[in-house]
């Protein structure tokens, strides 16, 4: 077998799917899925998302240069995906009773400390995030933004306040399907670490 040589296509998969918060100017609040996002700076903690101009949560940090990016988990994993199907122009995405869906769309506003955006409080770890820069790319821009807090659930922390992020079991987005990110095997430099 060989290789196969395919069009240029976004393959750089698995990545994180985060749900994208935001208000605008009257402070309406919109929530909508994403996965084209990442780290891209340490010091200054910095992050980017790349939106659709047609979406509305566009619009909404376009107008106010604001976002939360909220982790979700494999129990969000229906919510995830129907915040990324539906539109915020057609109806509140916060609106969702206990009832809708035998409870799998609720999602409850959760405040942040620095941002007018919620939080999302079924999340384990929201980003609050201010927009620094925006890059027009084409079909997407990306909104690059410094991180003003990180919001942890403290369900997620140890017994040492540590944040274990395994008890989180969050969802990835792999080429259209949604995932589970597996078992744990290993930390940062254990391949060189020295055997006891």
């Amino acid at each position: 077998m060989g290789r196969q040589y395919w069009k240029p296509s976004n393959m750089l998969y698995p990545v994180p799917v985060v749900l994208v918060s935001a208000v605008n100017k009257e402070g309406r609040a919109n929530v909508m899925t994403a996965a084209w996002t990442g780290t891209v700076c340490s010091d200054p903690v910095m992050v980017s998302v790349s939106i659709r101009k047609s979406r509305l949560t566009h619009e909404y940090i376009s107008e106010t240069k604001e976002f939360v990016l909220n982790l979700t988990t494999e129990d969000m994993a229906f919510v995830t995906d129907y915040m990324g199907v539906k539109s915020g122009r057609d109806m509140d995405k916060f609106g969702f009773g206990e009832d809708a869906f035998e409870g799998k769309l609720k999602l409850t506003k959760s405040p942040s400390k620095y941002v007018k955006a919620p939080g999302i409080e079924e999340s384990p770890v929201s980003l609050e995030c201010r927009v620094k820069q925006v890059l027009e790319l084409g079909s997407h821009d990306m909104f690059i933004a410094e991180v003003l807090s990180t919001d942890i659930d403290e369900i997620y922390l140890d017994e040492n306040g540590k944040f274990d992020l395994s008890k989180a079991k969050l969802l990835a987005y792999n080429h259209g399907e949604y995932y589970g990110m597996g078992e744990y095997l290993g930390k940062f430099g254990y391949s060189v670490k020295k055997k006891s």
